[in-house]
């Protein structure tokens, strides 16, 4: 099997979520979160298990975790961009918020609860950074309000998107903790464990380095991570075919108007103007689907 790549979820758990390695999950919370956040030791609410992978295999890659101040964080790696995860995030969120709580305990005793979304897709088109983060804040003086609701948003494609990257120029973008674990997720094809130049020289992405080398499957969790792969790569030669297709038919400036409706008025505006615009063109629902991201209840009063 060809070099394994930690942005399936599979292999993200099987490095970040387990107990042996829970020094590099502690690392990567607190290289994303503030300091006054910062956590010197986690508890592992739904540690990676094997057994329990073969019966639910969807449910687990999710990492859920609970520090020693009792501050829950919900860490998710997303590959492919799904409609509505903005939802779905918060959804997580309120989930493991609400969990803590056990009846007749009252409301407070619940901790802050930080979510830490990490996006192999651009989600939020109205920032260059590819670490956002939002909390809930009054309209116009920005004034805090609920300091228990936090989301982060890491948009790898933001900080490295260059098949022809070199090590030199990734190593001009590292700046602190998160860009180093950053630049593991997205090019740890051009680093050496055994010759980590500048700040790449942690012992942390050693050893991250080493477990994903070393990664080791069993024939249920290879045939998944193959198979996950596989979905992957046809979607992306899928997409590339579709835009192909959209180029030669005329409507790549309908795709373009669409990206800048989603710009100016919000993400699923400008996916609903792509998707109407296919569907005047006769393209069928899957590939609509496929390209926009969006579900089949969005183009119900499309078609």
């Amino acid at each position: 099997m060809e070099k394994i790549t930690p942005k399936v979820g599979l292999a993200f758990k099987k490095i970040f979520g387990v107990e042996e390695h829970k020094d590099l999950l502690i690392s990567l919370i607190n290289a994303t979160v503030s300091p006054e956040d910062q956590v010197c030791d986690v508890t592992l609410l739904n540690p990676y298990n094997a057994k329990n992978f073969v019966v639910d295999k969807l449910s687990i890659l999710d990492i859920k975790a609970v520090s020693e101040t009792g501050k829950r964080f919900n860490i998710e790696i997303q590959i492919t961009d799904e409609s509505d995860y903005d939802k779905r995030a918060l959804y997580y969120w309120a989930k493991l918020y609400t969990d803590q709580l056990k009846a007749s305990q009252h409301y407070s005793t619940l901790n802050k609860a930080i979510g830490i979304h990490i996006l192999n897709f651009a989600s939020i088109p109205d920032s260059k950074k590819y670490h956002n983060v939002f909390h809930i804040t009054e309209k116009e003086s920005r004034m805090p309000y609920f300091s228990d609701l936090e989301l982060h948003t890491i948009e790898l494609v933001k900080f490295s998107n260059d098949p022809k990257e070199t090590l030199d120029s990734l190593l001009q973008k590292v700046k602190n903790g998160l860009d180093i674990w950053t630049a593991f997720l997205t090019r740890n094809d051009l680093l050496n464990k055994d010759n980590l130049p500048g700040l790449l020289a942690s012992s942390s992405l050693k050893k991250a380095l080493h477990i994903l080398e070393t990664l080791n499957f069993t024939d249920e969790e290879r045939m998944a991570y193959e198979d996950r792969l596989k979905w992957l790569r046809i979607e992306a030669g899928t997409i590339e075919k579709l835009q192909k297709k959209a180029k030669e038919e005329g409507i790549e400036q309908d795709i373009q108007e669409g990206i800048q409706i989603g710009q100016e008025k919000g993400k699923l505006e400008g996916k609903i103007e792509i998707a109407r615009s296919m569907v005047r063109k006769g393209y069928p629902i899957d590939d609509i689907i496929l390209l926009t991201g969006l579900s089949r209840s969005h183009l119900q009063d499309l078609v």
